[in-house]
């Protein structure tokens, strides 16, 4: 008798199991009819790969030729760079620099005659600072934030002096020295990475070729190309 139960309550097991199995195909089947989406398991998300920021800065300019040659090269490629002008060059070039605010890039003050400001007095530097500043206010209708002090040099003085805010570089192709575009871009090429700031100069049509080269070539290895501030705000 016990063994009868056993036996009764094994096929009523597998005659329940078998009626769940048919309900659920042909739950199925309707809802594959009606339209009704499959609920399936969540898939894990994918990261998105890391992005690489890198800018390019520009001093001494503006230059008559080089500087439009350049942000000729830039628009064409929908690049932002940054440029720390000289106050001296302005003068008969503003339409360059009203042309850089524009479009988009980020102006900062390089001095008013590349002097080291660590080597003059503080009156000296506040006036070659300032009268750049007005320069490019007049030009382009920007007051400049930044400051690419020549020869990168700074100090404590300095930073009480000014509220700008000095902006560096750890990647120099010496453009200026070498004047050779294929060197320029390898050295740039080859030391680039991750929040790099790139120093160079808008004199110089090499270094206008060289910059234009390095924006196809990293553009290719996935580099995103910003203006400095947007790398030292992040």
């Amino acid at each position: 008798m016990k063994r009868q139960v056993i036996l009764w309550a094994a096929v009523l097991a597998l005659i329940g199991w078998m009626s769940y199995g048919i309900w659920r195909g042909e739950a199925a089947v309707i809802a594959e009819r009606d339209g009704a989406a499959a609920v399936s398991a969540p898939e894990e998300e994918k990261a998105l790969p890391a992005q690489k920021l890198i800018a390019l800065t520009f001093d001494d300019g503006p230059h008559p030729v080089c500087t439009p040659m350049l942000l000729d090269g830039l628009k064409e490629r929908g690049v932002k760079a940054s440029f720390f002008l000289l106050g001296g060059s302005i003068e008969g070039n503003e339409e360059i620099v009203e042309r850089m605010a524009e479009e988009g890039h980020l102006i900062g003050n390089h001095t008013f005659s590349h002097v080291q400001l660590t080597k003059i007095s503080p009156r000296e530097a506040e006036k070659e600072i300032a009268d750049t500043n007005e320069k490019i206010l007049a030009a382009a209708g920007v007051l400049p934030v930044y400051i690419r002090p020549p020869y990168g040099e700074w100090n404590e003085e300095l930073e009480e002096l000014t509220d700008m805010e000095p902006v560096f570089w750890n990647v120099d192709p010496l453009d200026w020295k070498i004047q050779d575009r294929e060197k320029v871009a390898g050295h740039i090429i080859k030391n680039a990475g991750d929040g790099r700031i790139v120093l160079l100069h808008d004199s110089y049509e090499t270094t206008v070729e060289a910059a234009l080269e390095v924006i196809d070539t990293l553009k290719k290895q996935g580099y995103t190309f910003v203006t400095a501030e947007e790398l030292l705000v992040d």
